[in-house]
């Protein structure tokens, strides 16, 4: 499997006998919820609907699978995601043959979509590679596999020549994970984690070095940090995750 990664996403491609556009964190809905806090901003549906036709466009996917957190409110839906959501999805079943592997934020999205379009939470292996957002516990089906995880908002953060931190960067972060993660823990093969940046353009994220210390999910806690690499959206390598936190004065974990 050799991904294409899309900075226009940034989203990725996953090409094997199917072509699966993934796309990760779009967190419909969260300027409604930002209203609620006293931050007022229109609502960027729109727009977030074009990247995603763009990415669509680009890649030509047989499956678009978003990745968790289609919308942003927990533990309820709001009123901006009732009025949007169904032609959101609509539009986007027109795109492609949609899937959804739910997320923590999506309590009642299950209402919008098909049976078939709604994957278990756990995850589920499409063409040989598991997919799941990665607020839970894998399934023990998904071990010895390649898993594209979301939910974690990878960023990392750059430094110029003068050792100042540039803007944070959506990030992929690729590392081993540890057979404890699965109850059995019996595969030979490893488990290797492709941890997906956020789509949404607001989301913010945790810095790539501190995914394992944040004890985010049952997955971060298993990453092994030795070999672990870090990639820019367009798929750049910057470094292995060892060296960033060297050059952050960090000692990497085993």
């Amino acid at each position: 499997m050799n991904p294409v990664f899309l900075p226009e996403g940034p989203a990725l491609v996953v090409e094997g006998r199917l072509r699966v556009l993934v796309v990760a964190d779009l967190h419909f809905g969260a300027e409604a919820e930002f209203a609620r806090r006293g931050v007022h901003i229109p609502s960027n549906s729109a727009g977030r609907m074009e990247r995603v036709r763009s990415c669509v466009e680009a890649a030509d996917p047989d499956l678009l699978l978003l990745l968790g957190d289609v919308k942003h409110s927990i533990p309820f839906t709001n009123r901006q995601e009732l009025r949007e959501l169904p032609a959101i999805l609509a539009a986007l079943r027109r795109l492609a043959e949609l899937r959804v592997a739910p997320g923590n934020h999506d309590a009642g999205l299950e209402r919008f979509l098909a049976d078939d379009e709604l994957l278990p939470k756990d995850g589920a292996v499409i063409d040989g590679t598991g997919y799941l957002h990665g607020h839970t516990a894998p399934a023990a089906s998904l071990e010895g596999r390649l898993l594209v995880v979301g939910h974690h908002h990878p960023v990392v953060h750059l430094h110029d020549d003068v050792g100042c931190a540039l803007r944070a960067q959506p990030a992929y972060l690729l590392a081993e994970i540890d057979g404890a993660c699965f109850a059995c823990g019996a595969s030979t093969a490893p488990t290797r984690a492709l941890f997906v940046p956020a789509f949404f353009e607001l989301a913010g994220g945790l810095d790539v070095t501190t995914i394992r210390a944040s004890r985010m999910s049952p997955l971060s806690r298993c990453i092994r940090e030795e070999g672990a690499e870090v990639f820019l959206s367009d798929g750049t390598y910057i470094d292995s995750l060892e060296g960033l936190k060297r050059t952050a004065g960090e000692s990497p974990a085993r």
